[in-house]
């Protein structure tokens, strides 16, 4: 029985998709270029016998890749595209082989995919957060044109068709007064839109039995509920707080050299601390947001979290650090409550910082 494994590199387009198999020793068994179709896929998979690997870059396409290729290899790797050097020459080629190269080499770090079952809680996320963009910019562009004439428009009335009749007056240019219309119109279209997602997406929530868990915690409501799951899928993927402080932006970037040093002949830590260099930029730009908005919240209103906030403050830390330290904590608190199905006890609420 052939035990060796065979490492397949996939760089991945939207019509074509090239496939280089390599084996144990770095030699190249195969290099084949194949259409980006499911029955493609699996007869250039299905041909390959023994023990089979295979890697490909995080991508619009990644998901559904992941979902062909599974069933048909031993082990699936999903790397971060960010982690791979550019090198002097690039084609589909060179990256094929590099990633089937450093698949060998266990030299990719692989990114999380079995989300399926909250994948029609992730497309209602999406659906509700691209709503709420889209909002957000309609109503920018349309405070800008009356912004641009001098005209003070405060409050929400501006955007209602039936409040804006007297603003809408005191633009004189036609085409600035049409322009104008159409962004009222486009958004009521568009609250109309996200009104229905959040419904679809809330619904969808409830299904799952993280949701009593998430919203019992304070300051995290239906939405942010939701995109805790659609995100995370399940806190078992993260083997301590850390990780998730690093996906969701919150860890501490440390640079550090010449860490150890003789003296009198023996080779001791060297005193010097590392160097700080800011938040890790690679992470979930949604996840931080949920956790650094519920710190917000938290230190604005009563309660347990907002103590924890004022004795941070009272040691001497920085109000900026105090708000990324409580947001940590709200991270670490939800990860641990979510892991044992425990609800939200401000009793058990402890005033470590680590």
């Amino acid at each position: 029985m052939d035990t060796a494994i065979q490492y397949v590199g996939i760089d991945v387009h939207q019509s074509t998709l090239v496939i280089v198999v390599l084996e144990g020793r770095g030699r190249t068994i195969m290099e084949t270029t194949v259409p980006t179709e499911r029955r493609a896929i699996e007869q250039a998979l299905r041909g390959r016998r023994g023990r089979v690997w295979v890697a490909f870059e995080e991508g619009t396409q990644a998901q559904w890749l992941y979902e062909v290729v599974s069933p048909l290899v031993e082990r699936v790797i999903v790397c971060n595209p960010r982690e791979r050097r550019q090198s002097e020459n690039k084609s589909d080629s060179i990256d094929a082989h590099g990633l089937a190269d450093k698949l060998r080499l266990n030299a990719l770090k692989p990114v999380f995919h079995h989300s399926a079952s909250v994948e029609t809680l992730k497309e209602l996320v999406r659906s509700y957060e691209s709503l709420v963009r889209d909002s957000t910019r309609s109503k920018q562009r349309l405070k800008a044109i009356f912004r641009g004439r001098a005209i003070d428009t405060p409050g929400d009335g501006v955007y209602q068709a039936k409040t804006a009749g007297e603003l809408l007056e005191q633009l004189e240019n036609k085409g600035r007064k049409f322009r104008a219309k159409l962004l009222i119109e486009q958004i009521g279209m568009i609250e109309e839109c996200r009104d229905q997602a959040y419904e679809a997406m809330v619904a969808e929530a409830r299904r799952h039995r993280a949701y009593k868990i998430l919203t019992a915690l304070p300051f995290f409501g239906p939405v942010r509920s939701a995109q805790l799951m659609a995100i995370m899928v399940t806190p078992f993927r993260f083997r301590s707080k850390r990780q998730l402080w690093k996906m969701s932006g919150l860890s501490v970037v440390y640079v550090g050299t010449a860490d150890k040093t003789f003296v009198e002949g023996k080779l001791v830590r060297s005193k010097r601390p590392p160097m700080t260099r800011g938040l890790n930029p690679n992470h979930n730009h949604v996840l931080k947001d949920v956790f650094m908005c519920a710190a917000h919240d938290a230190s604005c209103r009563p309660g347990p979290l907002k103590t924890f906030y004022e004795a941070t403050l009272a040691r001497g830390i920085k109000p900026e650090m105090a708000m990324l330290t409580l947001a940590r904590k709200i991270a670490a608190y939800t990860l641990r409550l979510w892991k044992k199905g425990e609800t939200f006890d401000p009793s058990k609420l402890t005033m470590s910082t680590s």
